[in-house]
């Protein structure tokens, strides 16, 4: 890699000399401007808008535009007399954990190379410490002509500087959100959350510019001199008519996309309030099932109990017939036990009948000897 910088970190009383080299390059693609009718470039010249010649870059300097139009020259040796310490040097500032970095803030992103060999192991000094507190330096630097905020952090064995915006360079959300008080349902959140679960991880590995290269693929046709085809692009809706409508819908197609039968994503149940059209994993399906025929079965066994009352009923009124009109109880289609209670009670009626009728004879005996003793 090719450096951009030569400094110094100065990490307290200890100073490594470091090298600056970009850790991010640009594959946007880039055109020129022609004229249209012949091909020619279009070239841009720096002209003097008072005498209107071209002026040549060694009698160009910087100049400050005040608020009343006037201008103030500022040279290369003006700036260069600043008293300015971070003038090549990456002066640390403190040390602050990563999650206290407003992602905002984030800007440009370098790799800090030790420049040359005596500079190894304060390197790697630094570098050790940082990863084993677990925290980021921050510090100040000045590049491109002007005074910038950093910060230091390990990436593998290298330590990485990322420039920072200063803090009043963030501009606060106001208005941003919307006016009106929205409220969200828990039902919708449940489709929100299937369809995240849905999506999945992120591999950012495996994303790419789809734009770049239909870019280059039109620049390739046009080159071989291949007719080209405008697919018509489609317009986006410009507002979401049904908002459950579409996250179910979104769950849907994520889940085609993904190539899933199923689905992975656990839908909770929605009342009335939603539409309930989205798809559920294996076990939510087959729950779900159940719940629906759980009435119809609960309504079974009533049925089932008041048969069975009712039977027992039309059991005991068959049996209260059958014993007052002594009707056989075995010709009941239901002749279980009554028969036996019929046949224990009619056993009954013959014992008390056989001890009616010794009662009535020894009666008969006592009479007969109370006769004979009166005669007597």
């Amino acid at each position: 890699m090719r450096s951009i910088w030569n400094g110094s970190i100065a990490f307290g009383l200890v100073s490594i000399p470091v090298k600056l080299m970009n850790a991010t390059e640009n594959h946007s693609i880039s055109f020129r401007q022609i004229h249209l009718s012949d091909g020619g470039r279009i070239r841009y010249h720096k002209v003097c808008e008072l005498d209107e010649e071209e002026v040549p870059a060694s009698e160009t300097v910087k100049a400050y535009e005040d608020a009343d139009g006037s201008v103030i020259p500022v040279t290369d040796e003006d700036l260069a007399s600043l008293p300015l310490p971070t003038a090549r040097t990456i002066e640390i500032e403190g040390f602050v954990p990563a999650s206290a970095i407003d992602p905002l803030q984030l800007d440009s992103a370098y790799y800090l190379s030790a420049n040359g060999v005596p500079a190894a192991k304060p390197y790697a000094l630094l570098r050790e410490a940082l990863r084993r507190s677990g925290r980021v330096a921050v510090a100040k630097y000045a590049l491109r002509g002007r005074e910038r905020l950093g910060m230091l952090r390990v990436v593998d064995d290298v330590i990485a500087m990322h420039g920072l915006l200063w803090p009043d360079e963030i501009r606060a959300p106001e208005g941003v959100a919307p006016d009106a008080d929205v409220k969200v349902r828990d039902a919708e959140l449940d489709l929100a959350d299937a369809l995240m679960n849905t999506l999945g991880d992120a591999d950012l590995e495996t994303l790419h510019d789809d734009y770049r290269e239909a870019v280059e693929e039109l620049v390739a046709a046009k080159a071989a001199g291949e007719p080209v085809t405008r697919e018509a692009a489609e317009e986006p809706e410009g507002k979401v008519i049904d908002l459950m409508a579409a996250l179910e819908n979104s769950v849907r197609a994520a889940e085609e996309s993904h190539g899933e039968d199923g689905g992975v994503a656990d839908v909770h149940p929605i009342g009335s309030g939603g539409g309930g059209g989205a798809k559920r994993s294996g076990a939510a399906s087959k729950k779900a099932p159940a719940r629906r025929t759980g009435p119809g079965k609960t309504a079974a066994g009533r049925t089932s109990t008041d048969k069975a009352a009712a039977s027992k009923a039309s059991a005991g009124k068959t049996s209260a017939s059958g014993t007052a009109a002594k009707a056989p109880a075995a010709k009941s289609p239901k002749a279980g036990k009554p028969p036996a209670k019929q046949t224990t009670a009619k056993k009954a009626t013959a014992k008390k009948t056989t001890a009616k009728k010794a009662a009535t004879k020894a009666t008969a005996k006592t009479s007969r000897g109370a006769r004979k003793r009166t005669s007597a």
